[in-house]
Order: C-alpha cells, then sequence, then structure tokens
C-alpha cells in the first residue's frame, strides 16, 4: 500500500479522500485544536481513515521527520489561503500565514515520489502572477533553495534562468509539476468550488499525468431538468423554478434542444441532491444524524443571496464576517433562507455521514469552509496512485529483465 503524509489537515477532507484512493495515512498535520478534535474523534470511532495515523498537533516546521521515510509515495496538503483569498487581505508573500515555504521546505526533505497541494482560486490572479510562478518554480526545483539575505524576486530570477537554460546545470531533486483549475462541480461535488490542485511527481520516476477527465456538467443538469425532466421525476412534488426567471440559463436550454449529442458528462449533482433523504434539521439534533442542528437567524441581504436549492452550492466559506460572509445558506422552497446544518454543509463537502466534527458551529463551519471535497480528493488520488502502481510495475519488469540477462 502507498503511504502519504497530510500537512495542514483541517478537518481531514484530503487525508479522507487520499485514504478512500488507497493510501496509507502516516500522519497529518494541523495547528488549529478543534480540528486536531475533530481528527482524534474519528479516530476514536474506528474511522478506518484515520487508522493508525498520527495526528500532529502544531506547525508542520516544528514536526519530526526523523519518523518519516525519505521518498515517502505521497505528500498532500492545503497551505493556509487567506493570504491568496478573495476575501483575504491579499498580501501573498507579505502574510505571516503564507506557508508555501514551509511546503517547499518539507519537499526538499522528504523527497516524495509525489505532491498533490490545493489552493484557492485567488492564488492565480493577475495581481499574485509573480508570486504564483515562484512558488511552481520552487516546487519544481526544491533544491534550488532561498539563499540568506536573498529576497524572493531575486530568487525567482535565479529560478527562471534554472528553468529556461536549455541545458540544466543542476541535477539534483526537481519535479514535475502540473497545474489545474477546477470546479468541484464537474467532478459530481455538489458545490461549485473552484480551487487550484498542484501535483508534481518526482523527475527520476519518468511519470507522464495528466488531471482527471472532468464528469459532470451544467449542460447536462440543464438537460435533466428542463428537456427530459429526469430530475424533476426524481425530487417528486417539488416546485420546479421558473426558468424565465434566469435568462442566461434559458438561452443555454434553448441552444441544448437544438443538440443531438450531449456528450457523456453526468449531470451536477444539487443542493437537493445532496440533502435527498435528510429529515429538516431541528434546535435539538437529530437522532439520524450527527450535526444536524438548526441554525436560526439567517437572512438574504445585498451581495449574500445564498444558494439555490436547484443548483450545486456556492462556495463553502470560512470567513470572520459573522457567519461567512452569510452565505451559507439557502433558499428554501418557499421563499424563506435557512442555514445549512453542519451535516449538510458535510454533505456539500462529501464527507460521510459518520463522520463527526467538534468546536461551535462558526468553528465546524470554518473547518468544512477551509475543507477539500472528499469524493474530489479521492479521484485526484486514485489517478495518482494508479501512475505511482503502474511505474513501480515497469520498474519490477525491468529489474526482472535483467536479472535474466
Amino acid at each position: 500500500m502507498f503511504q502519504t503524509v497530510d500537512l495542514f489537515a483541517g478537518a481531514g477532507g484530503l487525508a479522507l479522500g487520499v485514504s478512500l484512493a488507497g493510501f496509507s495515512t502516516l500522519a497529518v498535520l494541523e495547528w488549529n485544536r478543534w480540528a486536531c478534535d475533530t481528527l482524534r474523534e474519528n479516530q476514536r470511532r474506528g474511522f478506518p481513515a484515520l487508522s493508525g495515523a498520527l495526528v500532529h498537533e502544531g506547525d508542520v516546521r516544528e514536526f519530526d521527520w526523523s519518523a518519516i521515510p525519505e521518498g515517502v509515495d505521497l505528500i498532500t496538503g492545503g497551505p493556509p489561503c487567506q493570504p491568496f483569498s478573495m476575501g483575504g487581505k491579499h498580501r501573498a508573500h507579505g502574510d505571516a500565514r503564507d506557508m508555501f515555504p514551509a511546503t517547499v521546505d518539507i519537499i526538499r526533505r522528504v523527497k516524495p515520489k509525489v505532491f498533490l497541494i490545493e489552493n484557492v482560486k485567488g492564488l492565480m490572479r493577475s495581481s499574485f502572477a509573480n508570486y504564483f510562478q515562484y512558488i511552481l518554480l520552487q516546487l519544481e526545483f526544491p533544491e534550488v533553495s532561498l539563499r540568506p539575505e536573498e529576497s524572493w524576486a531575486d530568487h525567482l530570477s535565479r529560478l527562471q534562468n534554472e528553468k529556461t537554460s536549455g541545458n540544466p546545470r543542476f541535477s539534483g531533486l526537481t519535479y514535475n509539476v502540473v497545474t489545474t483549475l477546477v470546479n468541484a462541480a464537474d467532478y459530481g461535488v455538489p458545490q461549485r468550488r473552484e480551487r487550484v490542485f498542484m501535483v508534481g511527481f518526482r523527475s527520476d520516476l519518468g511519470v507522464e499525468w495528466a488531471f482527471p477527465r472532468a464528469t459532470h456538467s451544467q449542460d447536462a443538469m440543464l438537460r435533466s431538468q428542463w428537456i427530459d425532466g429526469e430530475y424533476w421525476e426524481r425530487h417528486k412534488g417539488v416546485p420546479r423554478y421558473d426558468l424565465d426567471s434566469f435568462p442566461a440559463l434559458a438561452q443555454r436550454v434553448k441552444r441544448l434542444r437544438g443538440t443531438i449529442d450531449y456528450g457523456d458528462f453526468l449531470p451536477w449533482r444539487t443542493v437537493r441532491d445532496a440533502f435527498a433523504r435528510m429529515p429538516e434539521p431541528r434546535r435539538e439534533g437529530s437522532p439520524l444524524f450527527f450535526d444536524h442542528i438548526l441554525q436560526p437567524g439567517a437572512k438574504a441581504y445585498l451581495g449574500h443571496t445564498g444558494s439555490a436549492l436547484d443548483m450545486p452550492a456556492k462556495t463553502l466559506k470560512a470567513g470572520d464576517h459573522g457567519v461567512p460572509g452569510g452565505e451559507n445558506m439557502f433558499q428554501q422552497d418557499d421563499g424563506t433562507f435557512r442555514y445549512f446544518s453542519v451535516r449538510e454543509s458535510a454533505r456539500l463537502q462529501t464527507f460521510p455521514d459518520t463522520y463527526v466534527f467538534h468546536g461551535s458551529w462558526t468553528e465546524t463551519m470554518r473547518q468544512l469552509g477551509n475543507a477539500v471535497p472528499v469524493s474530489l480528493a479521492r479521484k485526484v488520488a486514485s489517478s495518482i496512485s494508479g501512475r505511482l502502481a503502474e511505474n513501480a510495475l515497469s520498474r519490477l519488469a525491468k529489474a526482472e529483465r535483467r536479472n535474466a540477462v
């Protein structure tokens, strides 16, 4: 079985998805005590994905890496996104929470076969273009490290020279890095969540890899709602929204009606799909669903109108302005608004219903807003493990042929 270590683990979405793809988790590293309590609680409950993993509560820079074998198969992580988030202060390298330098240091030390890093779409905005390139080049050449008293801009210049030299002078640790902007809804997650994935295979492995192909689409969802009606058959008795109130969608449906070949995509999953067979939350909670408690007080206001039931949810947020900016709510069939319960939010992030969370509602929603959707992590990690397995078999076959000679 392949082995992995998860950095900045949060509530464990990425670690859980990777373990479901067949990896054995050696350690999960996280500084927030409530998130660590979440990880430990699920360990105590016997959650298989976290069985045997060391939960390190503290700074990743203070972890004792001597217990982790050099060349471990996979290192994963989502460095804190606040330096790059659209809702943050956009300081990038000037933000003390920027943990990309620590991530590169760990890769330099451990030399994993593969790394998988996830972060917010804001990392790719034009104002961060140079620093984003700097991050990618550090990941590609982790041993071309920052010199004492050297600025990051000067370090970037050295890395650019190395990248473009044509005849690289550096022969140490390097990675082939693939960067992809992903909408989680395109992979069956009931949430429109755009994130950047950076995946690097160690160059000496000679592995060719591409990000997994999308499996779901908005057009397929609109077809199931407004052309063949399959969506409303699945949700019998619910009111259909007025398509004419959404001119852009209506125009898209009109175009789809004249299309013969819809492709092989599955429909985007909606909030209503995600909440299927769940009762309404109550103040006293639910005997059948963990953390399914009604949180009152949801109100729509300018710029914060919540999610629609018959679309994937808007991106769950983990902000510090009240309840994440007021967006972690949805509009019910009667037109009123309600906050997502913790369990509903967990479903939107594709956590299993048996996975529990620690902390207040606001703290738990922070954990969920920062999480990587479990099913998306599983799909990406499954693609990685497949390539690692092929590579291992190829190397074994080559060794057997050499021995036969």
